[in-house]
């Protein structure tokens, strides 16, 4: 099916185009819809350009429509859209744009499609096909985007140096693209984001950040990180995990390169997982072993309490990156926290206690803490990483155990800190807190079980030796 056919079975597309008949009008669909309808992925955004005024078009769009259509005006920026169920579908009239050295705001003015085409980041993004209907289904593609799609190559229709330089974060868009469609970038497009890398210090956090969530969000995000790395982009806005990157020797004792056991993790746990918040968690779990580095003659480079210290740096790394200072980074940082504890506990002498304090602390996220530790385990034995996972079964299945006779995930005192204060005629004290410690302490190590009996019971022989009564 050609192109003309796949647009004959979209109503708006005539719609668009008999309303742009009526205006006089030259319009195109463009961009987006036009690159992934030739891939033949799905999409929900339709981006029309026309040469003249892209409200009046949307206008009469609407209008055409018997039912109302919602029609959103944007008067600063010449666009306007409606909404058509799950469609997005957006007007704006054909412009050429020039840019100032500190900012990525363009000056704008109306042009024609070729200057609108010219304006386009890269060459997959700047076709164009009539809707008008003398030329309808015709392709306008003055950068050979359809070649370059057949070649799975991103590049720029102008030179990179100008589209980079103009607008540094299409150098972030340009590895989002590789990465979403497992494209390569074409070498003089890529040796340009490498010279213009420092330019991405005029872009905001905020879109940054967009951009990398949707590379981490892939299904294998390992290669826009290798990418950014390459362009020096990933230096710009994120030093601690490019100082993950190396190994270091004393005599035959060296260590793993972290930054790509950390990208090992990360496409080990998108195999199981769209959670973009886990996903974070296995690109931060190790972000603190550079700052915990030693060398040990005994038994060679160590990282201790690299999980702790990468727990603490957390919040400021998505405090710097403009990530959310919410439930979200608490979770993070929880998995960055215990990351290490699921792999202390794979041993046959693994204890009860042991199992009910990871249930304690992990809480309901105990399910994801051990994906990210399974993703955790990469090694070029594979027998090794067999052996591992093997008892990482062993662990869970010990936790369902655990769990289900003791019931201390989301663990809740069986007895109040208020009710231990009527009991004894106490007020608000330190020995009330330590009267609690004392019950969840008890319940954790397995010496009385988690209900308010046993508690109650406990409580009175503390009582006693406390001398509460």
């Amino acid at each position: 099916m050609n192109l003309k056919d796949k647009l004959d079975q979209v109503d708006i597309f005539h719609r668009v185009g008999r309303c742009a008949d009526e205006l006089g009008l030259e319009t195109y669909v463009v961009g987006g819809y036009v690159r992934d309808l030739i891939l033949k992925r799905e999409s929900k955004d339709i981006d029309f350009v026309c040469v003249g005024s892209g409200i009046a078009l949307a206008t009469k769009v609407a209008e055409s429509f018997e039912q109302h259509v919602p029609l959103s005006v944007f008067k600063n920026f010449g666009t306007a859209m409606i909404k058509l169920d799950d469609w997005e579908v957006e007007f704006v009239g054909a412009r050429k744009e020039s840019y100032r050295a500190d900012s990525r705001k363009p000056l704008v003015e109306d042009g024609t499609l070729q200057e609108d085409q010219e304006r386009r980041d890269f060459t997959i993004n700047a076709m164009a096909i009539s809707v008008n209907a003398h030329n309808f289904g015709e392709m306008i593609d003055p950068f050979e985007g359809m070649k370059d799609i057949k070649r799975k190559v991103i590049k720029t229709p102008t030179d990179p140096n100008v589209t980079f330089s103009d607008d540094p974060l299409r150098m972030m868009r340009a590895i989002r693209f590789a990465s979403q469609l497992n494209f390569d970038i074409d070498p003089d497009t890529f040796d340009s984001i490498i010279k213009n890398a420092e330019r991405l210090s005029i872009i905001s956090a905020e879109r940054i950040i967009d951009e990398l969530n949707k590379m981490i969000l892939v299904d294998k995000p390992s290669y826009g990180f290798k990418l950014l790395f390459a362009s020096n982009l990933l230096h710009q806005f994120f030093p601690e995990m490019v100082a993950l990157q190396g190994v270091d020797s004393v005599g035959d004792k060296s260590h793993k390169d972290n930054f790509y056991h950390t990208l090992q993790v990360l496409d080990n746990i998108s195999t199981t997982t769209d959670n973009l918040w886990l996903r974070w968690a296995a690109i931060i779990h190790d972000i603190a072993k550079p700052a915990t580095k030693r060398f040990n003659e005994k038994v060679g480079w160590t990282f201790h309490g690299h999980e702790d210290k990468g727990a603490r740096l957390t919040p400021g790394i998505f405090r710097r990156m403009k990530l959310p200072m919410d439930e979200r980074m608490k979770y993070v940082q929880k998995l960055v926290r215990l990351h290490l504890r699921p792999i202390a506990l794979v041993s046959d002498k693994v204890t009860d206690s042991a199992i009910r304090r990871l249930l304690f602390d992990a809480g309901d996220d105990i399910d994801d803490l051990m994906k990210l530790c399974r993703a955790d385990v990469t090694s070029k034995n594979n027998n090794k990483v067999v052996k591992y996972l093997a008892n990482f079964d062993k662990v869970e299945q010990k936790i369902i155990e655990v769990e289900s006779s003791d019931h201390v995930r989301n663990f809740q005192p069986p007895v109040s800190g208020e009710e231990i204060m009527q009991m004894f005629g106490l007020e608000p004290s330190k020995i009330v807190g330590e009267l609690k410690e004392e019950i969840k302490e008890a319940i954790l190590e397995g010496q009385i079980q988690n209900n308010k009996e046993e508690a109650m019971d406990l409580l009175h022989k503390l009582a006693v030796l406390k001398k509460l009564k």
